[in-house]
């Protein structure tokens, strides 16, 4: 059933892409199942809140949550390179789109759960944050960090053996199969052996040092863009459902792009420089 639920996923996504209405690209997807009750999942609620959710709040039965992670393609993130310190409409729209896709797939995944006798459901924390401390109550990422899909970076993001430059999404269900482990082996080069740190030139607030993550600096930057790119609507709900709270595209994503985990989780790649900048061959 895990390598079912991982073709499905795969194969939504390339046909997705092929609608007319949809002017993005992505890679292939990469999926991990982490256990509903590893103890790292409960350390969630000291490590980021204790309002943080629990994989048994959406399912009383809970025993895995899916993760996968979508890979935006090079030729976005170069968008993203030569567009200064505001994203790139490009990156905005795929932002927006791959959103969009994601509610789409997680329904269409518990359908498919729901056929096979399963329970399945969504966080609905997933879709939106606490404005005011900035984070939120369901975190993709260290959900997915439980399923195997990668470590942290400098940058604040989960490196995968295919990268960082992409998103993520989770369902959680009942499904009786064994769980991935997380991944233990450092993918983050700083991480690992103390070099690169590249990312944290690249961000254009500061936010990011190799020391630590300023998330109100980072914030500012999102909330910039969200002004420029507000013709591709805003994935992200109030929190009482009523609604989007933002009148655009908050993003920015210059930390995950012409960096040596942008493709890539352990090695880096070969890369020149372009004043305090690096390009990818």
């Amino acid at each position: 059933m895990k390598m079912e639920i991982t073709q499905r996923i795969q194969q939504y996504v390339r046909d997705y892409q092929d609608n007319d209405h949809i002017t993005s690209q992505w890679g292939v997807p990469l999926v991990g199942f982490a256990d509903a009750h590893h103890p790292e999942m409960m350390a969630l609620k000291h490590l980021i809140s204790p309002a943080h959710v629990m994989p048994w709040d959406i399912l009383a039965d809970a025993t895995l949550v899916i993760a996968y992670f979508v890979p935006f393609t090079r030729e976005l993130a170069q968008t993203n390179v030569r567009s200064g310190t505001l994203s790139s409409p490009e990156w905005a729209r795929t932002y927006e789109e791959t959103n969009t896709m994601f509610e789409q797939l997680n329904h269409y995944l518990i359908e498919i759960l729901t056929a096979q006798g399963y329970h399945a459901g969504i966080s609905q924390e997933a879709a939106t944050f606490d404005r005011e401390k900035l984070i939120s109550y369901w975190s993709q990422r260290h959900i997915a960090r439980l399923a195997g899909l990668g470590t942290f970076g400098v940058n604040n993001m989960l490196i995968t053996r295919v990268g960082c430059c992409g998103r993520y999404s989770t369902v959680v269900t009942n499904l009786d199969a064994a769980p991935d482990t997380p991944m233990r082996e450092e993918r983050c080069l700083y991480k690992r052996r103390g070099t690169c740190g590249i990312c944290v030139t690249h961000c254009p607030s500061g936010a990011l040092t190799l020391d630590g993550y300023d998330r109100k600096k980072c914030f500012q930057v999102c909330l910039q863009n969200a002004a420029v790119h507000n013709t591709f609507g805003s994935s992200y709900t109030k929190e009482d459902g009523t609604g989007t709270n933002s009148s655009g595209s908050e993003v920015c994503g210059k930390c995950v792009v012409n960096v040596p985990c942008a493709f890539s989780g352990l090695e880096p790649v070969r890369v020149k420089r372009t004043g305090n900048c690096i390009d990818e061959p």
